[in-house]
Parts: structure tokens; C-alpha cells; sequence
């Protein structure tokens, strides 16, 4: 006995000591694709409870999007309960009994993903897992929780009374790699969301910390102005991200009603080209065939989810016109051409100057799922205000 406990620790040992690229390595198994799934928070924000997650997973399958590629049923703040005398975390009263909900969701074929701050206190003030990490990334695997949003917010007060910029930066650092260190020595498979509002480039050391994914921006909402400020400010981050690694522009807002149906297509446009997680953050359960249509068009969906994992960004911005591209793994190109104006406007994209390409091409629509008859060298279409057109062009 005495033995086996001598090697286990051993083994302990060597796995926490196993080079920085290795683990690396074993983290891109999680997340080779941006995850895609649903939150609580947009539609929901505190009013989540028990019921709501058992009916949003139901409808992730009825609704066709488990088979389009949605995975994950992410429950954000306001679950947290008590800690009890050894320190454990309890869930409140709205969520009787995680194991069981965790059961319900993967008997749904799905995953099921928890929140959490590396702060005393979440953004809505329930318990955060300051000095209980291990305990709590423990509970987690325990329940059977496949994914943390690990959200910056509670931490803040700390990072503020540091002695300096260069100290803040440790603290929220050594507090990501704290859970980071906690969910891997579980063994569970457990996808890493930093929550971080792309505070200190993250894009620049989240990767070093374990992230999977990590918000670039602050928090998105379900207006067009806001939608747009957000996703035309990732140009230039594409060489961050990668299989297992992805910049996190935030949640979905697509069929929450603030936005019309033009809108929505730039948003999930260029949440494609940007190879952003996709995370419904509408109510499932009350969806119209459009939203349903939106959400799961799958040529759309096979832009994000390119197995090259290479993120696209601007290569043209002619006053409200910008066209961006996504090199994907086949040799072809998505081709965003976006309309920031409210009114329609004509725009044009040379295949051959802005795309590369040095001969014919063919080109399909991916909103009208259709091929282009004779595209040419060049491709002229008057596009909606606030509209996109979406194409996957090659050679």
C-alpha cells in the first residue's frame, strides 16, 4: 500500500512537471473547433433556474441545432449557494441537484457548462471561488461539468489595490493559472473560458494560462451599434488564435428581437470569419423558423467550424464598405462583404487582387445557398443597409 501510494504521488509529480508545450499539446484536444453551444445570460440573467436549462436543452435538440453542431448548455451567475464548513460549494435553491441537471443534459447528447470568478464575490455578487479553486474545480468534474466561464469581474477590487499595473497583471494572471491548474489535475476534459473583457491583451498570454478561449471585449448586447462596435474591432487579432486557442468577441445575441434579420446575418457573418465560439444566447425554446434557419445554416456553420482554425480578418475598408476573408482548410476563402451604412450601398470585391486568386473561380452565396453563376474576376452586389454577403469562394 505503502508503495502505491509512493508511485501515485510520483505520478503526481511528473504530470504537474510535464513541459509547458506538452500540456499545451493536451489542452488543444479541447476545443480544436470554436465551442459552440448556448448561455443563460443574454435572455435569461438572473431568472435561470433548473427548469430553464432542462427546457433549453430540449429544445437545442428539437430545434435541430444539436445535430447542426451546438453542444453546450452553459448556465452563467446567480446558481452559486453556500459553502458549507469544509468549504464546499453548494448550489442555491434554484438548482436542487447539479449532478442530476448535468445527467439530464448529456442524456441529451449535449455538455453542460458552469460560471464562475476568480474573485470572493461573481459580477452578481454570489460566491466566487477565491481560495477554493481546487475545491471547486473539484465539485465541478464531480457534477460533471464539461466547460467554466471563469469571469475577471469579482477579482477587481484586488487588481485595483495592487502597487502597480505590472502587480494587477500578476494577480489576475496567477489567478487564472491557479484554476487552470485546478481543472487539469481533475482529469476531466473541461473547455477553459476566460471572461476577461480583453483587459491587458489578453490575446497575447491567454493561451500561456491555459485559456481555450478569451474574451477580446467588454460585453455585448442585443443592439446593432454595440453588435458592430465589437465585431469590426477584432481586425488584427487572427494570429492568436488556433485550434484549441480562440479570441471571444462574446455571446450570440441572433433571435432576441433588438436587431432585424440583415443584422443578424452580419453578426453571425462575421462571428464565422472571425472562427468565434458560437453561443446562443436566446431563448431555444421560443425560436421562429428564421432564428431556427439563422442559427443552423450549416454553410455558415462550416465557415466557423474549419478544421484549419484559422481566423480571418480585414482586407479592405472603403468608407462603410469592408470585405474580410478567412483562408479555410481546403484552399478556399470565405469572403465577407459587410455594409456598415444603414442604407444600401453597391460594393465590389476583386477575386483576383484582393483574394489571390489567379484564375477562374467559383463562388457560392452561404444566406441564399446557391452557386454564382460566372462569377469573373469580379463580383458586384448592392448589399442591405447594415447587411452582409457571405461567400466561400475558390479556385
Amino acid at each position: 500500500m505503502n508503495f502505491l501510494r509512493g508511485f501515485t504521488s510520483l505520478l503526481f509529480a511528473t504530470l504537474c512537471t510535464l513541459p509547458a508545450s506538452l500540456l499545451q499539446a493536451q489542452a488543444t484536444n479541447i476545443a480544436a473547433t470554436p465551442p459552440m453551444g448556448w448561455n443563460s445570460w443574454n435572455h435569461f440573467h438572473n431568472k435561470v433556474d433548473d427548469a430553464t436549462i432542462r427546457a433549453q436543452a430540449e429544445a437545442m435538440v428539437s430545434s435541430g441545432m444539436r445535430d447542426a453542431g451546438y453542444t453546450y448548455i452553459n448556465i452563467d451567475d446567480t446558481w452559486e449557494g453556500e459553502r458549507d464548513s469544509s468549504g464546499v460549494i453548494h448550489s442555491n435553491s434554484k438548482f436542487p441537484d447539479m449532478k442530476a441537471l448535468a445527467d439530464f443534459v448529456h442524456s441529451k447528447g449535449l455538455k453542460i457548462g458552469i460560471y464562475s470568478s476568480p474573485g470572493p464575490k461573481t459580477c452578481a455578487k454570489f460566491e466566487g471561488s477565491y481560495g477554493h479553486e481546487l475545491q471547486d474545480a473539484q465539485t465541478y468534474a464531480a457534477w460533471g461539468f464539461d466547460y467554466l466561464k471563469y469571469d475577471l469581474c469579482g477579482l477587481r477590487d484586488q487588481i485595483k489595490a495592487a502597487g502597480s499595473p505590472e502587480e494587477g497583471h500578476k494577480i489576475m494572471v496567477d489567478a487564472y493559472i491557479k484554476m487552470r491548474d485546478a481543472l487539469r489535475s481533475t482529469g476531466r476534459p473541461i473547455v477553459y473560458s476566460l471572461c476577461q473583457y480583453g483587459n491587458d491583451a489578453v490575446w497575447e498570454w491567454g493561451t500561456t494560462v491555459g485559456g481555450n478561449l478569451w474574451r477580446t471585449t467588454g460585453d455585448i448586447n442585443d443592439h446593432y451599434t454595440r453588435m458592430e462596435t465589437i465585431g469590426f474591432s477584432q481586425a488584427g487579432l487572427a494570429r492568436f488564435a488556433a485550434p484549441g486557442h480562440w479570441n471571444d468577441p462574446d455571446m450570440l445575441e441572433v433571435g432576441n428581437g433588438g436587431m432585424n434579420a440583415d443584422e443578424y446575418r452580419t453578426h453571425m457573418s462575421l462571428w464565422a470569419i472571425l472562427a468565434a465560439p458560437l453561443l446562443a444566447g436566446n431563448d431555444l425554446s421560443t425560436m421562429t423558423p428564421e432564428t431556427v434557419a439563422m442559427l443552423t445554416n450549416k454553410d455558415v456553420i462550416a465557415v466557423d467550424q474549419d478544421r484549419a482554425g484559422r481566423q480571418g480578418d480585414r482586407v479592405s475598408a472603403v468608407g462603410p464598405i469592408e470585405i474580410w476573408v478567412r483562408p479555410l482548410a481546403d484552399g478556399s476563402k470565405a469572403v465577407g462583404i459587410f455594409n456598415r451604412h444603414p442604407g444600401p450601398l453597391s460594393a465590389t470585391v476583386d477575386f483576383k487582387r484582393q483574394l489571390g486568386f489567379n484564375h477562374a473561380v467559383k463562388a457560392r452565396d452561404l444566406w441564399q445557398q446557391k452557386d454564382l453563376e460566372n462569377p469573373g474576376n469580379t463580383y458586384t452586389a448592392k448589399i442591405p443597409g447594415h447587411g452582409v454577403i457571405l461567400l466561400r469562394v475558390s479556385q
